[in-house]
């Protein structure tokens, strides 16, 4: 089973700025500024990418998930939320309404203001697209709620803890993350998603077919089924895709059977991998998983 989510990793064509605007912002801190180092870059099946700069930021927290920025093309026809792939980063913030008022004006451009979600009033929540088109959901959650397992924010804007995966089919994806890591099926929630209402002019109440896949750590994988409209995610050749490119999470040992494997696994140091070994796949949607073997 799919263990924690560990790290985000994000396309960005102009990498001082993206980092500039969630140290200021978001309250993020740099943890690693270099190079990708050749093994990562073979691991993904793009070596060509060794040698280009990446930055790893972690929440005032110090939690040990982070959000990684990668040098990469400007894709000027991609649009957010119009491609299946991974769409968002949802983290887990103290107070979203004072967090909207600090954004006005800032890189992190607002498309969904401040709302309760469709489905609960305990949880509120806004979303923003950030410097590099990636598309973030600010989360409060002012009660918890006994059938999700969630954290509490321990920092004014804390760590991801759901990744926000479209695709075609919502059968699709959850039988893709049930037969490779082992994932519960979990109930559809047909769910006002305004943000995905809006891109594709539906009206504002139309409720999108999603599930909440539970993974250990207190995270999640939510599963949307997106519009018919919704077309493939850009990536040049070798390079990385737009906005959110990939994902990683621990698991306690490596698949031996890995369809789409791009590259060998391979142990690898420095943050976020610590010596451990490490192995990168293609999903059902086009998206990126890297592993990452806890032991």
């Amino acid at each position: 089973m799919l263990g924690r989510i560990s790290t985000v990793t994000i396309t960005t064509p102009d990498l001082p700025a993206a980092v500039a605007a969630y140290q200021r912002y978001l309250g993020y801190r740099v943890v690693d500024d270099g190079a990708l180092a050749r093994d990562v870059a073979r691991c993904w099946g793009r070596p060509q990418l060794a040698g280009q700069r990446c930055v790893l930021m972690e929440p005032e927290s110090g939690t040990e998930t982070y959000l990684r920025f990668v040098q990469g093309p400007a894709y000027v026809g991609y649009e957010p939320l119009a491609c299946v792939g991974w769409n968002a980063a949802e983290i887990i913030v103290q107070d979203v309404d004072a967090l909207a008022e600090r954004l006005a004006g800032s890189p992190f451009r607002t498309i969904g203001p401040p709302a309760n979600l469709s489905f609960s009033d305990k949880i509120r929540a806004m979303q923003v697209v950030g410097p590099a088109r990636e598309v973030l959901y600010l989360t409060q959650i002012k009660e918890q709620l006994a059938a999700f397992d969630t954290p509490v924010a321990a920092c004014d804007v804390d760590r991801v803890f759901i990744v926000i995966l479209g695709g075609a089919s919502l059968d699709a994806l959850q039988d893709y993350y049930h037969q490779q890591f082992g994932l519960a099926r979990a109930p559809v929630m047909p769910s006002v998603v305004s943000v995905i209402s809006a891109r594709y002019g539906l009206p504002r109440d139309y409720k999108h077919p999603i599930a909440a896949l539970q993974v250990r750590g207190q995270c999640y994988i939510e599963a949307d089924q997106m519009p018919a409209l919704v077309t493939p995610r850009p990536c040049d050749p070798g390079q990385l895709p737009p906005g959110i490119a990939m994902v990683t999470f621990e698991v306690e040992r490596l698949p031996v059977d890995l369809p789409s494997a791009l590259g060998p696994a391979v142990a690898i140091q420095g943050l976020p991998y610590d010596g451990r070994t490490v192995r990168t796949c293609v999903g059902a949607a086009g998206e990126l998983i890297e592993l990452i073997e806890s032991g």
